[in-house]
């Protein structure tokens, strides 16, 4: 099959979209209004986009309290979103009013942070403090409308590590269990037995590849 996105007519029950940028890790923001009031929601539109300089993005679908509150303070964490957790992060997904903390609706924690001053979420093996870098707002599908989604770059300031997951010289992210979003309701789960190991080929192997392809 084959559709364009301008239309969106697929024929199937759901928009397959979601279903196919997979897994797309969840970016658990947690931000601070500037009357102190705590916010924290989930975003399956999040990555890192870079290091040393350390940055990190995530996209909200339009003018949620995460966005309004970075754009007032110019900070906000993310941690790390892990199975033990699933139904924590999925609680503080709901679309509450505007200016309610969801760290009691999660039966979370804030933990105090290092650098800025949203908290992290306690509970979580890992988080990222960030200052707000920029802002994007994404076209509209059609020319001349309102913008309907943001993205939010953020410089990664600090980073918490649960020393529990650090084995050998190295973070253990098989055993954090961290989920990610995949399409409709469903999610992942890396588990330990799933992760391996793969060399980069060097130019030189590259090159020899060549020449074998040649050669046939």
């Amino acid at each position: 099959m084959f559709y364009e996105t301008r239309d969106n007519k697929h024929g199937l029950k759901h928009d397959p979209f979601k279903a196919l940028i997979v897994p797309r890790p969840i970016g658990w923001i947690s931000t601070i209004s500037k009357a102190g009031i705590c916010n924290l929601a989930p975003y399956s539109f999040f990555n890192a986009v870079g290091e040393r300089p350390t940055y990190v993005m995530f996209s909200s679908a339009g003018r949620k309290d995460s966005l309004l509150n970075i754009e007032e303070t110019g900070e906000f964490v993310c941690s790390l979103a892990t199975y033990d957790l699933r139904f924590n992060m999925n609680m503080t997904s709901a679309p509450v009013a505007h200016g309610i903390d969801e760290f009691p609706i999660g039966d979370l924690t804030a933990a105090a942070s290092q650098l800025v001053k949203p908290p992290r979420v306690k509970e979580s093996p890992a988080a990222f403090e960030c200052r707000h870098w920029k802002t994007v707002d994404l076209p509209a599908v059609e020319p001349g409308k309102a913008s309907t989604y943001s993205v939010v770059f953020g410089q990664v300031l600090g980073i918490y590590i649960d020393d529990a997951f650090v084995k050998d010289g190295l973070v253990d992210t098989g055993a954090m269990r961290p989920i990610a979003r995949l399409g409709y309701m469903d999610y992942g789960v890396l588990n330990p037995e799933n992760v391996f190991s793969i060399d980069r080929p060097t130019a030189a192997d590259g090159m020899a590849k060549l020449k074998m392809r040649a050669a046939e």
